[in-house]
Order: C-alpha cells, then structure tokens, then sequence
C-alpha cells in the first residue's frame, strides 16, 4: 500500500482517502483534503502559509538533512519477493523511525533553547513599561492598612515596608526566588526557573542523545 503525500500541504493522503486532481497533461495531484485542493486551484504559494510542511522546512521548523530522511525516498524499482529480505525491511524500519524520533526531539530542544529566557526577558520589559498600570497593593493589604489606621498606626511606613519586599520578591512566569547559605556564613539570593514542577535546563540531556545517535549510526 503506497501512501502518498499531498501535494499541497505535505502530509499523508491514505489511498481511497481525499482527492486527486488529473490535468490535462496526464499529471496527476493528490490532495488529504479539500482545503488543499481549494488552495491549489486559487494557485497559492504553500510555502508562504504556515501551516504547509513546505512552509515549516524553509523556515527551519523541521530537520531536513538527516541521514534518515533518504529512506523515504521513492524508488521505482521492482524487487524480486524474498521472505527473509521483508522481514529484515521490516524491523529496520521501526529501527529507523526510532532514530528519527530520537533526532527530531534533540532538534527540537535546540531550536527552542534560550525561548524561556527571551520570554522573560519580554515580560520584564512590558511589566517595566506599564508599571503605572499594576495595582500597589493587594485587597488584602488594603484591609489590613485600614485596620491599622482604626488603631491609629501611622500606615506610610508600613506600607513603604509592603512595597519594598514586594518589590525585592517579585518574579515572573514560573520563576522562583530562593535564599541560598554560602560556607562562610553569607547569603545569596538565587533565581531559578522552573517548567513542569521542576527546575528548567535547557541545555540537559543533549550530549546524551547525540551520544545515542553516534552508537547506533
């Protein structure tokens, strides 16, 4: 059973599945659906909208030079039927598309390192920016300064006291504030960032799955 791709967006179109558009010429389109053969026939660029495989290939989205790519490749040559030869096929085939799994996901965590840090970076500045929009105090806080001011506290300073460690403890995302104790008897003050209920490290795990790739190629 032959699967081919679309001609449009790149993904699978089953057999007895979608459309097939044959031109005047003989040549013949297939389409996974009609939204693809629609934009093939108001003659649209599929690599100018984004949700075309073609698309995400010229904008660095996708692996496209890898050694297991070239197995994919349409050969048009017969093959006399040998039992052992399919089975062989068979198992380097689940092989392959484990290694493939495996480099698509380091791929990925390389496309995608530093975007945590740049989208902090962007929060801090537009919560830099419109500082004068945020609230300074909670409900809360309000209450209880009111509650001091009926006992006839003098509440300026101790909402200066609110702001100030509002201010030393603030942090963005899923950041994390931590007092760290040196070993002679300093402190420092820690910031981690945290994904999933854990500290984040971007730069984890890479050696390790190049290493897999370096053993089984």
């Amino acid at each position: 059973m032959r699967v081919d791709p679309c001609f449009f967006c790149g993904r699978p179109s089953w057999p007895s599945k979608g459309i097939t558009f044959m031109r005047n010429d003989g040549k013949s389109f297939r389409f996974c659906r009609s939204k693809c053969h629609k934009n093939f026939k108001m003659k649209r660029n599929p690599r100018k909208l984004k949700w075309t495989k073609a698309y995400r290939k010229n904008a660095g989205k996708e692996m496209v030079v890898d050694s297991t790519l070239q197995f994919a490749a349409r050969r048009n040559v017969p093959v006399r039927y040998n039992r052992e030869l399919f089975q062989k096929t068979l198992k380097a085939m689940e092989r392959i598309s484990e290694i493939r799994a495996r480099r698509e996901r380091v791929f990925y965590k390389k496309r995608m390192a530093g975007k945590r840090a740049r989208e902090v970076a962007s929060a801090r500045k537009l919560v830099a920016d419109n500082e004068h929009l945020l609230p300074r105090l909670r409900g809360s806080e309000k209450r209880r300064l009111a509650e001091l001011a009926a006992e006839g506290v003098d509440t300026d300073e101790v909402e200066r006291q609110m702001l100030e460690s509002k201010r030393k403890a603030r942090a963005f995302g899923g950041e994390t504030r931590r007092v760290r104790m040196l070993v002679d008897g300093g402190v420092e003050e820690v910031t981690e960032t945290t994904g999933g209920g854990g500290v984040h490290d971007e730069d984890d795990g890479f050696e390790d799955e190049e290493d897999d790739d370096m053993d089984t190629d």
